[in-house]
């Protein structure tokens, strides 16, 4: 699947919406507080971003305003260490970045998510406004089901770059990631078909393939039955999430190999204080991504992947703070039996 990639500027280059994130501080609830925490965050960029921590070169290509809002998104960006090579700064008199309100729950308070998107800089970008050698750079070209959901000309856009990096060898990896809030469920089917054979890794939940493309019967049998559906796809993804409350959860997921028909999955991360889920999804291709990038085999995928995820739990914001050592030591801790160290000193 990585043959012929090796020498590219950019081992995964992402596309998608950057967003601000406000949150109230500790549990207060929106309604009622005086006071925001900003953070910056987006799908795509918490995929490339968690790439970048763990030591592969990642790039975002996104519009920004060109204020001061724009620039502390950039700032955070570049903090991750992913490049900005591709980032377009909107001078129009309408730009604006795209806000969301996010408010941690408790138990039996669930949390709530609130957005203030329309019409930001994102949702006017081109793809004339990319140089064209863009799309022999990467060895992974990496969007999502929210990016394609954010307007007809954004999705139009995205797909076109799709099938240009698909034509210059580049892998395609897809995250399904469907919100209904964005758009409805049957353009989001005839969408996401559309594009299936461009893609190579394919994220999907379980709930998804059951609910909007019709699958019964075992995930495993589900998989396959997609792979064969879709003979171009490598490898499919699902992650699996139990929700005990806000505060705990246990996680892991289910990873095939189309080619090789064979599965894997790890015992689950079992309940996880969570400080914050936002973002985790995206930390589990991140480090499934790595896997596969660097190990080449589902195994690794799922091993990288399950740690992201649990450890992006314990972090507030969207973007996982990390590097390759504690990602090395939660999956060595997860795997061995015995007595654990409660602290690193």
């Amino acid at each position: 699947m990585f043959d012929n990639l090796e020498n590219r500027s950019f081992k995964v280059l992402g596309i998608g919406e950057v967003m601000l994130r406000l949150s109230p501080v500790g549990k207060e609830r929106i309604s009622h507080c005086e006071t925001f925490e900003k953070k910056a965050g987006g799908s795509e960029l918490n995929v490339v971003s968690g790439l970048s921590m763990l030591g592969l070169r990642t790039g975002i290509i996104t519009k920004l305003p060109h204020n001061e809002i724009g620039k502390f998104v950039k700032h955070k960006i570049r903090y991750a260490g992913t490049s900005d090579d591709y980032i377009i700064y909107d001078e129009s008199d309408n730009k604006r970045l795209g806000v969301y309100y996010y408010e941690s729950g408790a138990y039996p308070r669930l949390p709530v998510v609130s957005y203030d998107r329309a019409d930001s800089s994102f949702t006017r970008f081109v793809k004339e406004e990319i140089s064209d050698d863009v799309y022999s750079s990467a060895n992974i070209f990496h969007t999502s089901g929210i990016t394609l959901g954010l307007g007809e000309s954004i999705r139009e856009n995205v797909i076109d770059m799709m099938k240009l990096f698909k034509k210059n060898g580049t892998l395609i990896s897809f995250d399904v990631n469907y919100r209904a809030a964005l758009w409805d469920e049957q353009t989001a089917k005839e969408t996401v078909n559309s594009i299936l054979p461009y893609v190579d890794i394919l994220f999907i939940s379980e709930e998804t393939l059951r609910r909007m493309f019709g699958k019964t019967g075992a995930l495993e049998d589900i998989h396959r039955s997609f792979a064969s559906d879709h003979p171009n796809l490598e490898v499919i993804l699902s992650t699996k999430r139990t929700v005990i409350s806000p505060q705990k959860h246990s996680f892991t997921s289910l990873v095939y190999d189309c080619r090789e028909n064979r599965h894997f999955s790890e015992p689950e991360y079992e309940n996880i204080d969570v400080v914050d889920r936002i973002g985790s999804g995206d930390a589990y291709v991140a480090g499934a991504l790595y896997g596969l990038c660097v190990y080449r085999d589902i195994e690794y995928a799922a091993k990288y992947g399950d740690a992201m995820a649990a450890l992006k739990d314990t972090i507030m914001g969207d973007m996982t703070v990390c590097d390759l050592n504690d990602i090395n030591r939660i999956i060595k801790a997860h795997l061995s039996s015995g007595v654990k160290s409660e602290m690193i000193r």
